[in-house]
Formats: C-alpha cells, structure tokens, sequence
C-alpha cells in the first residue's frame, strides 16, 4: 500500500489504539485502585486530541476511497474501544488490497 491517506489512517490508528490500551490498563487502576488520577486526567485529554487528528484522518481516506457510512462508523468507533483499533486498521488494509487487487486484474 503506498496510498498516502492509508498510510497516514494506519499511523493514527496504531496510536489511538496504543494509547487507549495503555490508558485502560494503566491509567484507570492508577486512578481507581491507588488514588492517583493524574496520569489518568492528562493521558485522557491528549487521547481527546489525538483522537480529533484520527477522526480527520479517518474522514479523508474515507472521502478519497468512498466507504460506506458502516466502515466509516466502524473505523470511528475503534478509537474508543480499547483494541478495536489495531482489528479495524487490518480489515481497511485487506478491503484496500483486495480493491487494488480487482483493479488491476480488470485493467
């Protein structure tokens, strides 16, 4: 895949998700179990700002490649739900590769 647009989703995707999962398994306990909701309150606002970024990058590959609403819900909501993201990432890859591989096998 050389699609810029992809390049720049999958990046995002592997971000969002990291930092959620890191955010759940970390930040949560730290803030719930051991009193400390620091790393929790920061980790939180820049998953909001990072997460803004992933939408972007979601709606321009989406607008450029002409999914359906349900991908693009789908790819949406992976960057809420912890691990979803890395899933989602790898069926937008294979929905890509199985695009350019009837593409080229039409022309």
């Amino acid at each position: 895949m050389t699609d810029p647009a992809f390049q720049r989703y999958r990046v995002m995707a592997y971000v969002v998700g990291t930092l959620l999962v890191v955010l759940c398994a970390i930040a949560l306990p730290l803030q719930y179990a051991f009193g400390h909701p620091l790393f929790a309150e920061v980790g939180f606002d820049v998953h909001g700002i990072v997460f803004i970024v992933y939408l972007v990058t979601v709606a321009d590959l989406s607008r450029r490649r002409g999914f359906r609403w349900k991908r693009v819900l789908a790819m949406a909501a992976s960057g809420v739900v912890p691990g979803l993201a890395f899933y989602e990432e790898r069926r937008v890859a294979a929905a890509l590769a199985q695009e350019a591989a009837l593409s080229s096998g039409a022309s």
